[in-house]
């Protein structure tokens, strides 16, 4: 991997994969924390501990925006380098890339 060029399209195909990664884990966390306060207002929960699980459902939904904003940049970013270095096409770095960037248009779409 001698040209730089491979190495910033493999170093921002990670950033996008990472992100990606990134926000699925926040949407799951948040909607397991719903389950969570769901399900303590239901059983009649100690109020203390609901209104303290309501603080993380929302410290996680905060986050949420964060990574969707951070993941758009590294999307754009990366599809701007992959317009900009089509010579690049037949390496497997450039491959690699595209089918981050499709797997990512899933995340960023949900």
């Amino acid at each position: 991997m001698a040209d730089p060029r491979l190495k910033q399209l493999t170093i921002k195909t990670g950033v996008l994969k990472r992100l990606a990664k990134e926000k699925i884990s926040y949407e799951k966390e948040a909607e397991q924390q719903k389950v969570r306060v769901e399900k303590l207002k239901a059983e009649n929960g100690d109020e203390h501990m609901i209104k303290k699980q309501e603080e993380v459902l929302q410290e996680s939904l905060m986050m949420l925006p964060d990574c969707q904003r951070r993941l758009t940049k590294a999307f754009a970013d990366l599809d701007e380098l992959l317009k900009n270095e089509e010579e690049l096409k037949e390496t497997k770095e450039y491959e690699n890339a595209l089918a981050v960037i499709e797997e990512a248009k899933v995340t960023m779409a949900a």
